[in-house]
């Protein structure tokens, strides 16, 4: 939870529309700089007047955000493992290869459905289940 003038400052800098926003998606107010977008559409902002490690922060485009959605150079930027964003750095620029799709929302993040990955077992069991046997009666 951040300061009432804290709030208010970045309500000021925001503006009234973008903070409602911002309140009802992330539960704070943030107001910085506009680093860069991806090709989702998530935009990425950075203020430095913000608190360590809550100078980064991202603007999902759509209202069902998943983290699956941040592309790994951007992911990479915001999780401060780089300094540059992949706006000013080439080897963090996203680069189509051959085996991918044409367009990666086509490939959904199934974790927690019923088309989620389960491993199966290859192990012979070491224990086995009792089963009875039946002698036929003469």
């Amino acid at each position: 939870m951040s300061s009432v003038t804290r709030t208010l400052r970045n309500l000021w800098k925001s503006g009234v529309k973008d903070a409602w926003r911002q309140m009802n998606y992330i539960g704070d107010t943030k107001a910085g700089t506009l680093i860069g977008t991806d090709r989702w559409g998530n935009k990425y902002y950075e203020n430095n007047e913000e608190l360590p490690l809550r100078t980064r922060w991202v603007d999902y485009k759509s209202h069902d955000f998943d983290a699956a959605h941040i592309e790994p150079g951007w992911h990479a930027w915001i999780s401060y493992l780089v300094d540059k964003p992949p706006t000013q750095d080439a080897l963090l620029q996203y680069k189509r290869r051959a085996w991918e799709d044409a367009d990666p929302r086509s490939i959904p993040n199934y974790t927690l459905s019923r088309s989620a990955y389960k491993p199966y077992n290859t192990v012979k069991s070491k224990i086995t289940m009792w089963e009875p046997t039946t002698v036929e009666r003469k």
